[in-house]
């Protein structure tokens, strides 16, 4: 099997002090398994302020850290030919508008069509990227904007500022419940300790933040900006959800169902019939991992979003 050659250079945050080195690696390089940061830890492919350490020795924060370590290439996945939207494309990047409903990778219940099996199709040397070149995730059911790294450079570029908090990511969401305030949900998340398929706020969890601010309130529902300072998985339905404004048909972390009162029946078969939580990947801003230069992108909100803010706004006018 062909390998690729990746190099990164990082700095341990303070915020990691006196975690076990591979723990904070994996906190920092979330595209990586933690067996595989194990492994390339194990054969000295990491140094930490050019030394060898061993995957349990603690780190306490500043350290340099260098990653130059073997890759194999992926070849699981097969490329099939499904429509893509493109907002950004040049030789080292692209930035994909994934539509809701299109799973990201290849796992157990979607072997294929997937978003991996697109890009494969789209340009066949992403085999050669793990991944095929993806560096962040969108849940199946969550719209908008990814990006997609097209060489190595771009690749090791990326996952480093995504490491460093060096991507903005902001979205869109449609929550129930009337926000009085913006505000910042830090709150540590972990797997849920009995529902596996779960994330929760948990004491010892991840450390994870998400910034958000009110676009419009409704009489029972608030359209929200998020802005993410860390990504993790189900990041911001669980703290949405945690801080008592759960995201419209969320059927996860969604909980129980509640109408405004008085509502008409379209707006409450919109409410009630929502095919997937209301959350929209909507702006990315970064700078161009090769060239350095500023790359802002953004995606309207798909129409089934429009369509239920309409009707919720129509409402609010009505009552």
């Amino acid at each position: 099997m062909n390998a690729a050659t990746i190099e990164l250079s990082l700095t341990i945050p303070a915020a990691q002090a006196g975690q076990r080195l591979d723990q904070a690696l994996a906190a920092l390089l979330p595209d990586y398994s933690r067996s595989r940061l194990k492994a390339w830890i194990d054969s000295g492919e990491v140094r930490v302020d050019g030394a060898v350490l061993r995957p349990r020795d603690k780190v306490f924060g500043g350290e340099a850290v260098a990653i130059n370590a073997s890759l194999p290439q992926e070849t699981r996945a097969a490329a099939q030919d499904i429509p893509l939207v493109l907002v950004h494309e040049d030789k080292h990047v692209f930035v994909v508008d994934k539509p809701a409903g299109l799973v990201v990778h290849p796992g157990a219940g979607n072997p294929d069509t997937t978003l991996q099996n697109a890009l494969l199709a789209l340009d066949p040397k992403l085999a050669s990227l793990p991944r095929a070149g993806i560096v962040h995730r969108l849940d199946k059911d969550t719209s908008g904007l990814l990006i997609v790294a097209r060489t190595l450079p771009a690749h090791t570029s990326l996952v480093r500022m995504l490491g460093e908090r060096d991507v903005h990511r902001e979205y869109e969401a449609v929550c129930r419940g009337v926000m009085t305030a913006g505000g910042t949900i830090d709150a540590p998340i972990d797997r849920h300790p009995t529902e596996r398929v779960r994330m929760a706020v948990r004491e010892g969890g991840r450390d994870s933040v998400t910034h958000y601010r009110v676009i419009a309130r409704f009489r029972a529902n608030t359209h929200v900006r998020v802005q993410l300072e860390t990504g993790r998985t189900h990041q911001i339905r669980v703290h949405l959800a945690h801080a008592g404004y759960p995201i419209v048909g969320d059927r996860v972390y969604g909980g129980r169902l509640t109408m405004p009162k008085g509502a008409n029946e379209e707006l409450r078969q919109a409410l009630r019939e929502f095919p997937r939580q209301a959350l929209h990947a909507a702006r990315l801003k970064f700078d161009h991992p090769v060239t350095g230069k500023p790359l802002e992108c953004a995606s309207p909100l798909p129409a089934d979003m429009r369509g239920l803010l309409d009707l919720l706004a129509a409402d609010a006018r009505a009552a």
